[in-house]
């Protein structure tokens, strides 16, 4: 494979771009683009994350530099290790890990990104992924995960809020927490059913049905967030980073979609202005596309 190293400013960790892609990590979390696996490295522990095709898991708080049986050497010399391995499914979309990422950047947390690519057509080969996946110690082996010491997690949402409850973002009155357990899960529930129109081979058939019942899905995040600037209350919680995501999903597969519902594109702005967001989202490890593996229809490069 080939790659290039680049350094990021103010000391942090050297990452690489290319078919391997290293940043560095000081928080649990995870993150993966296209068909590929990351790992990230944290100071205090260690996470490896995995993004590789036909399925997801989650991030750490620490970094294991190992992918496809290499090791960096940097990585190597580390004593304390986690691990965050992804894999993407073909229920499952690419872009699934985003709002991980995201929150690893808002919480100014120090990782290690490492990617390696999925098979191309007809085979779309994700024996890299297999070959570790039974033997990493996982509950549920499943892509994206994390390993943070002797916690080993699975699932997108559980990683995330594993993270989140790390930096206080998991909200505080119970109101609050209903709010974000409703949201989590109509997020999810959003995602999948766009998933399911995208991967079908009657996407275009699916569409326009899709279009027309969008306007009334989209009201109701609205109407949800009412004029709070935040979707849980008046501070930031590990739902907004599920709801830019899926936002940012629906205005990709429609641009006009938000138009109607002012509220909506002031929370995108908002959260878009949050200076880690704005200072990430202006380099090259930004990383919005594609949203969904090869096997997809729509958007999958």
């Amino acid at each position: 494979m080939e790659f290039s190293i680049k350094k990021r400013k103010e000391g942090r960790a050297p990452w690489l771009s290319g078919q391997i892609r290293l940043l560095r990590y000081s928080g649990p979390g995870f993150l993966w683009f296209g068909s590929c696996a990351w790992t990230w490295h944290h100071s205090s522990s260690h996470i490896e994350a995995a993004s590789h095709i036909l399925q997801l898991e989650g991030p750490t708080t620490k970094i294991y530099n190992y992918i496809l049986g290499g090791y960096g050497e940097k990585k190597q010399k580390e004593k304390e290790k986690n691990r965050i391995y992804k894999n993407q499914s073909a229920t499952h979309v690419l872009k699934l890990a985003h709002a991980i990422r995201l929150l690893l950047e808002y919480t100014d947390s120090n990782y290690e990104e490492k990617k390696y690519t999925m098979g191309d057509a007809p085979d779309y080969d994700r024996s890299q992924w297999l070959n570790e996946k039974f033997k990493l110690g996982l509950d549920f082996p499943n892509l994206p995960y994390l390993i943070d010491g002797a916690h080993k997690i699975t699932q997108s949402n559980a990683i995330l809020r594993y993270i989140a409850r790390k930096h206080n973002l998991c909200g505080e009155t119970e109101e609050e927490k209903i709010r974000m357990d409703i949201l989590e899960n109509e997020v999810m529930d959003t995602r999948m059913a766009l998933v399911r129109v995208c991967y079908n081979p009657d996407f275009e058939k699916l569409k326009p049905q899709y279009l027309e019942a969008l306007p009334d899905k989209v009201k109701l995040f609205s109407q949800f967030l009412g004029k709070r600037p935040w979707f849980a209350g008046d501070k930031i919680t590990y739902v907004d980073f599920l709801a830019y995501d899926i936002l940012d999903y629906l205005r990709t597969f429609e641009p006009k979609c938000l138009d109607a519902f002012p509220n909506l594109k002031d929370f995108i702005a908002r959260f878009e202005g949050l200076k880690k967001i704005s200072a990430y989202m202006k380099t090259s490890r930004f990383l919005p596309k594609p949203l969904f593996l090869k096997t997809a229809v729509w958007c999958n490069k």
